[in-house]
């Protein structure tokens, strides 16, 4: 076995992707990759053995034993819970919780998917913590001391990294007390009126920043369904309704991301997803912040990702085993 060969999975609403990582240089060395269809709608018993069957072919594209495998890492929406449903202090099995691939929820999928592969090394986190930890180790937030990934695509999430002072080379995912650190999207902005999300809540955040929503909202408004970048092209012409919706969005995005940097004040926010190709978060968004940081200046770099698609994927290698 080889602790530098490890194999990261990015097992997303629409499409999952593995790779095989060679660490310990300054940028990852990825010896294969393979992306396909997750098919969430054929079940959670089809997602398993799908997941098995792509870690066995990715390890055979790049030529490696998968015995060879220093470890392998699984990011996906969500997070674990050993909460036992009749409230008792007791742990029980680690099961998943909050996943908008609703049929992950309640089942035990690290215990499966080790089951499946015959290994016992197969770490676990949510998407947005990989995709931060990717772009702090590799990409915009490389060396930073508490950096902040932020995801805003089919959904929004978060994730905190930390890296201690005295050890700069070595970064780590913060999950929190019950998993749920950085679950920034959702945050309630408006629980009586405010469109419903999966969750059950109303007004989470990303009902109002994912690009979906978006996307929802514009077609409410102009009878026409349009694309985030049409719509972002739209606004640049000069339409009406593009151009108020984005400016609504904008604000939430600064009244949001607010809250982030009062309670964390992190080094550095990298924005992913979708909607980060958005222009104007990176002039407009960023005064939208500052109207609403507890502050008199912001310090904060907020930053496009680095790392593009590739941060979820290359951030779930880095994962280390519980």
């Amino acid at each position: 076995m080889t602790r530098e060969l490890r194999i990261g999975v990015d097992l997303g609403g629409t499409k999952t992707e593995a790779v095989v990582v060679r660490l310990g240089g300054a940028d990852p060395e990825v010896l294969a990759r393979r992306r396909i269809a997750t098919a969430r709608e054929l079940g959670y018993t089809h997602i398993v053995e799908q997941t098995r069957a792509l870690v066995e072919d990715v390890a055979r594209d790049a030529g490696v034993d998968l015995g060879a495998i220093g470890g392998i890492g699984v990011g996906m929406p969500g997070s674990v819970t050993t909460r036992r449903a009749d409230g008792s202090a007791t742990r029980g099995p680690e099961l998943v919780k909050n996943s908008n691939t609703t049929c992950l929820n309640g089942m035990p999928f690290r215990a499966d998917l080790t089951k499946a592969l015959g290994r016992a090394d197969v770490a676990f986190a949510n998407d947005a913590n990989c995709f931060a930890l990717a772009e702090a180790v590799w990409g915009a937030a490389r060396g930073a001391r508490v950096a902040f990934g932020v995801i805003m695509g089919t959904g929004v999430g978060g994730g905190v990294v930390l890296r201690d002072p005295h050890e700069t080379t070595r970064a780590r995912a913060w999950d929190g007390a019950q998993g749920i650190a950085g679950e920034w999207g959702h945050v309630v902005l408006d629980p009586s009126s405010g469109p419903a999300c999966y969750c059950g809540r109303r007004g989470c955040i990303e009902t109002y920043l994912s690009g979906p929503a978006i996307e929802r909202d514009y077609a409410s408004r102009s009878g026409k369904e349009l694309r985030l970048a049409e719509i972002a092209e739209l606004a640049k012409e000069g339409d009406k309704i593009a151009t108020a919706l984005l400016a609504q969005r904008i604000d939430t995005f600064g009244r949001a991301l607010s809250v982030v940097i009062n309670v964390l004040d992190p080094d550095v926010i990298v924005l992913g997803g979708g909607v980060s190709n958005l222009e104007l978060l990176y002039d407009e968004g960023l005064r939208a912040v500052a109207r609403w940081v507890f502050n008199d200046v912001v310090a904060t770099r907020i930053v496009k990702n680095e790392l593009g698609d590739s941060a979820g994927v290359l951030g779930a290698a880095l994962l280390e085993p519980s």
